[in-house]
């Protein structure tokens, strides 16, 4: 069952919203985005309104629990001249923490965990000429240079990505389908590689797993009531692998975050 519109219960109901990295970011796939031009301020400025009509009373953020302090400091600070946004922790502080203004909620809360774990391992294995994938190169190679195969429209909207609006390219991250890509082209296409009878791949598949499975303890360890209604603004594989947890939660309900971007 996918995000719906909200179902009286008493659930804590959740938008769990994906984005791109602003600024820098490691990550292997990166989009061009100038978070200090003025127009790029004035997209995000309307977007933190449109999600701000969920109303959250907590926001979680793609930073360690470490920095909490340190986060709510620069918090504080941005509530107290909100006239420029803080471009300093990226989407955390310049969608979250507008959010948070327009939405008088009272502290953020980072809830990302750091393991480290080689993405591009299959890439590895199949450039290598001493090194033979002996598990399924057909599906893995699909998956890398065709993840919407199956799926002609995706694909179409894809190809014209860079070109889309910021609330566009966020409206397309955020659908299920693209969401389920995130956990393919992170974690599930490793498991379509490895050398001989080794599990070079499932083995750092499962560190991205178990980094996520430590995200979501995170998020539950924060206390909560069924009054309250959680925003969380992450990167979109953080974003996918928290969707697959709160499916199945008898605590959490997510809402339909595509109805929060209009």
């Amino acid at each position: 069952m996918e995000e719906q519109t909200e179902l009286k219960n008493d659930k804590i109901k959740v938008l769990n919203f994906g984005t791109f990295h602003f600024g820098f970011t490691p990550d292997a796939n990166k989009t061009e985005f100038d978070e200090h031009s003025e127009e790029a301020q004035k997209e995000i400025r309307e977007i933190s309104k449109m999600l701000a009509q969920f109303k959250p009373t907590i926001i979680c953020v793609e930073n360690l629990p470490k920095f909490n302090t340190e986060i709510n400091k620069a918090y504080q600070d941005f509530l107290d001249n909100p006239s420029t946004l803080n471009t300093k922790y990226g989407e955390s502080s310049m969608i979250g923490f507008d959010v948070g203004r327009l939405s008088d909620v009272k502290k953020i809360y980072g809830i990302d965990n750091h393991m480290g774990y080689n993405y591009s391992v299959g890439d590895f294995i199949e450039s290598s000429p001493e090194y033979k994938n002996n598990i399924d190169s057909k599906t893995y190679l699909q998956l890398t240079n065709e993840p919407f195969k199956d799926y002609p429209e995706m694909a179409k909207r894809e190809k014209k990505y860079d070109k889309l609006s910021l609330l566009e390219k966020l409206k397309l991250i955020n659908e299920p389908l693209h969401l389920d890509y995130s956990i393919n082209t992170n974690a599930d296409k490793l498991l379509y590689v490895g050398i001989e009878d080794g599990f070079e791949g499932a083995d750092n598949a499962a560190i991205f797993y178990h980094r996520n499975m430590k995200i979501y303890s995170n998020l539950n360890r924060i206390p909560m009531t069924k009054n309250d209604r959680v925003f969380i603004i992450m990167g979109t594989a953080h974003t996918a692998f928290l969707r697959e947890f709160m499916k199945r939660s008898p605590k959490f309900e997510m809402v339909n975050t595509l109805e929060y971007l209009k």
